[in-house]
């Protein structure tokens, strides 16, 4: 089989990266139909790579973020399209991080262009069913449409230098940036309200780091952001990963990379307790879950892992045990090849 990956995404965002390199892995031919050029020359740049090569795939994959090249794929192909929305532009920009009034044209536009580039594929991927349920909700589109494909990850564990660190003291780990679904600041207070408890968190982001390093924390050492191999060493070495904590409805919707990271290299979780991670977690199996937006319950979470070594070392073996069996790419893959073959 041959698959167009089409549009003008990232082909190093983990999304893009895990799909496109598990249909490597199942024996797919992947043909990549991108783009890097802005504006309105990106388009006609499209246009003139699919003409060399469309009658030379089976399926088309329209890569994250592709809501503006799903409409042009459709004008380009008969041929199926599954569509990786992975997320709502209208729930990012207008509800969750409200950097557009809900009220305004833009927030208008950011709907319909979601409604429309749906509404375009023959399949739509997302990421848990809660965002299934809520692009149903949201935008009236039959669920019938959609598919599940979790994100997973590509690490691989031969790559990575398992040993713990010899150190003095017990590390928590969390990356990522200061959206609000991420709830950074439940973060730094429960770092707060264990600073006497021999416990150090890593934060790793650039937007974090100039939001707080000011801050004074004695217990905190602020990264910026990381080349991904050196961003999984922290992931590796820490005692416990992070998730999300934000007390938002999108928050509550979806599964953060780092949650699939942290399960690849086998590490202890905690996360918040949300629908979306009960998808796949169970507390006190794989991960421990905390109420969201409560930097106490957070706080108490860490310290009954730091305590409690057999129940760390069975979560991290359990978390593992997850990823190998379902959250490995060429897994995962398999799910979008079986969609794009019914």
């Amino acid at each position: 089989m041959k698959i167009c990956y089409f549009g003008i995404y990232d082909p190093n965002y983990s999304r893009n990266r895990i799909l496109n390199g598990g249909l490597r892995e199942n024996g797919v031919e992947v043909i990549e139909c991108r783009t890097e050029l802005k504006g309105v020359k990106k388009y006609f740049d499209l246009v003139k790579k699919h003409w060399r090569i469309r009658k030379d795939y089976d399926a088309m994959v329209v890569g994250f973020p592709g809501y503006q090249a799903m409409i042009l794929a459709r004008f380009l192909t008969r041929k199926k399209i599954i569509f990786d929305a992975f997320t709502s532009l209208y729930d990012s920009l207008v509800l969750d991080r409200k950097t557009v009034n809900k009220n305004s044209l833009s927030a208008y536009y950011y709907w319909l262009l979601d409604w429309l580039s749906c509404g375009l594929a023959d399949k739509i991927l997302l990421d848990t069913n809660e965002q299934i349920d809520y692009f149903v909700d949201t935008f009236k589109i039959k669920k019938e449409k959609f598919i599940r494909i979790f994100v997973g990850s590509d690490i691989r564990l031969d790559d990575i230098n398992k040993k713990k660190e010899e150190r003095d003291y017990f590390l928590v780990n969390f990356y990522g940036t200061d959206i609000p679904l991420q709830g950074v600041e439940y973060i730094i207070e429960a770092a707060e309200l264990l600073k006497n408890e021999n416990i150090r968190f890593s934060i790793i982001g650039t937007k974090i780091k100039k939001r707080y390093e000011s801050g004074g924390y004695a217990n905190i050492d602020f990264f910026d952001n990381m080349e991904f191999k050196e961003l999984i060493r922290y992931v590796a070495s820490a005692d416990i990963n992070l998730g999300i904590f934000g007390g938002t409805e999108k928050a509550r919707r979806v599964i953060p990379n780092k949650v699939y990271d942290a399960l690849a290299v086998g590490s202890a979780i905690i996360t918040g307790d949300t629908p979306a991670a009960r998808e796949i977690l169970s507390d006190g199996v794989n991960a421990v879950f905390c109420r969201m937006a409560d930097a106490g319950d957070l706080a108490e979470k860490i310290l009954l892992l730091k305590s409690d070594n057999n129940l760390r070392n069975k979560i991290s073996r359990d978390s593992r045990d997850l990823f190998q069996n379902y959250l490995r790419p060429k897994l995962l893959a398999c799910q979008l090849l079986n969609l794009i073959n019914i």
